[in-house]
């Protein structure tokens, strides 16, 4: 954890003396091994970060003096669409992208998702918080990003997606695509991303239709959670 997240629940005096239990204990004292008057990273979920002063070490809990005088740091101006994945791929997706500063994630079906993958317990809402949690505590942010789950493509994209890019420059990453990934756009972008194999024909056809640019990033094909990292780092 580069940043220690705090709950309401955490808070035991007033708005600033928090005690931190469970694994989020056992981390600061098997990583940080802090003693009293150590100063660690913190931030209230959804709210400010700064500072919690240690005040008390025991073997179940650390009470810390939180200030937390800072905003959080600014969001990326993307929209992600995504394709379904395999979910021990999502998690590692969610944690990466929350650890970047997306903080709209929309999850779309695709022709070569496997339905059994829309069955998986990670689609639950505390799952999909926890792996979120895990990306701002890597990027010592604390704003949770909003997970839109729409299972049905043509309805999606036909309906919703139009209201969706307006306003922002809408990129589909195919690799057959003529048009190569542009860098440093300056502006907002909704970036949709295929599932392993990317999008058939008639689903980048669809997005093309609703407005969208399909663009590529060369010759080699690259995972999911590889090929998203690289398409954010050209575009903002």
């Amino acid at each position: 954890m580069n940043l220690i997240i705090l709950f309401k629940s955490d808070f035991i005096e007033g708005a600033s003396r928090v005690r931190i239990q469970g694994h989020r204990f056992e981390h600061i004292l098997g990583v940080h091994k802090p003693s009293v008057g150590d100063e660690l990273r913190v931030g209230l979920l959804n709210g400010n970060i700064g500072t919690g002063r240690i005040t008390l070490i025991n073997e179940n809990r650390v009470e810390m003096d939180a200030v937390l005088d800072r905003e959080p740091p600014a969001p990326l101006l993307i929209t992600l669409v995504i394709a379904m994945m395999r979910p021990r791929v999502f998690k590692r997706v969610l944690t990466q992208v929350s650890a970047m500063g997306i903080k709209r994630v929309i999850l779309i079906n695709s022709y070569r998702v496997e339905k059994s993958f829309w069955k998986s317990p990670v689609l639950e809402t505390d799952s999909l918080n926890k792996y979120l949690i895990m990306g701002l505590e890597q990027g010592q942010d604390t704003i949770v990003p909003e997970v839109l789950i729409r299972p049905l493509f043509k309805p999606f994209v036909e309906d919703e997606l139009p209201d969706i890019i307006n306003g922002t420059l809408p990129f589909v990453a195919h690799p057959y695509a003529s048009e190569q990934c542009p860098y440093n756009i300056g502006k907002p972008v909704t970036l949709a991303v295929g599932p392993e194999g990317g999008f058939i024909p008639y689903e980048v056809e669809k997005l093309i239709e609703c407005g969208f640019t399909a663009v590529h990033m060369g010759e080699r094909t690259l995972h999911v959670e590889s090929a998203i990292a690289g398409l954010v780092s050209r575009l903002i």
